[in-house]
């Protein structure tokens, strides 16, 4: 198969109707710009020198033609500068849309996440200047704690079970173990630190401690 010229490339470029083959074969037009150009300026410089050799062996009467031939090829090349200049606008605007919509999705993502905790910072505030008692400050904390787990759980954002679980250590991570002849070994006892997961996936694992049953270990 031949090889592509840059010409080749220009008419490929004109009968583009895809974005997404617009973007990949637009991300290197200014080499193509550049190639196209030397192209242009060495055909010219071929087409002038070879025209000035035909008029010196030909004579006068040769003139016209390969003027109008030369003025057909300056015309083809304006008009592929012409298209080029028009293509390089088209994907500069691509590029400027595409930075646009991905600025605009990230900012609707971060909106949404945040919005559900703002309530939550609203009620920590009025925590802090509340002056009621122990158990007044305990009970409102207590229902700010909830207000945040169901903003979580509206992210899909869920706690790992853990206490009365037997441990996994694909979710579960043990700081140490309980000794207890009444639970089954392994057990979760305790949850030091909470852990979530996003659906399926472990956000991070649950810190416990776990029953050691030495009569169960014997057996």
């Amino acid at each position: 198969m031949a090889e592509m010229t840059g010409w080749d490339r220009v008419a490929r470029w004109a009968g583009m109707g895809n974005n997404r083959e617009m973007e990949h074969e637009m991300e290197s037009n200014e080499a193509m710009v550049d190639e196209l150009n030397n192209e242009v300026l060495e055909g010219d410089a071929r087409g002038v020198t070879e025209a000035g050799q035909e008029s010196q062996g030909s004579g006068s009467g040769h003139e016209s033609p390969l003027q109008a031939e030369l003025a057909q090829v300056s015309s083809e090349r304006d008009q592929i500068k012409d298209r080029l200049v028009r293509l390089q606008a088209d994907f500069d605007n691509f590029r400027k849309r595409e930075q646009k919509e991905r600025q605009d999705a990230r900012e609707y993502t971060v909106s949404a996440t945040v919005e559900p905790f703002l309530g939550v910072m609203d009620n920590f505030q009025l925590a802090l200047r509340s002056e009621g008692s122990a158990e007044q400050l305990r009970a409102g904390v207590e229902l700010i704690l909830k207000q945040m787990e169901d903003a979580l759980k509206g992210l899909n954002v869920l706690p790992v079970e853990s206490v009365g679980a037997q441990f996994d250590p694909r979710i579960h991570e043990a700081l140490g173990s309980i000794e207890t002849a009444e639970f089954p070994d392994h057990q979760v006892m305790e949850e030091i630190r909470r852990g979530y997961k996003i659906r399926e996936k472990l956000l991070r694992p649950a810190l416990v401690r776990i029953a050691s049953n030495p009569a169960q270990v014997s057996e």
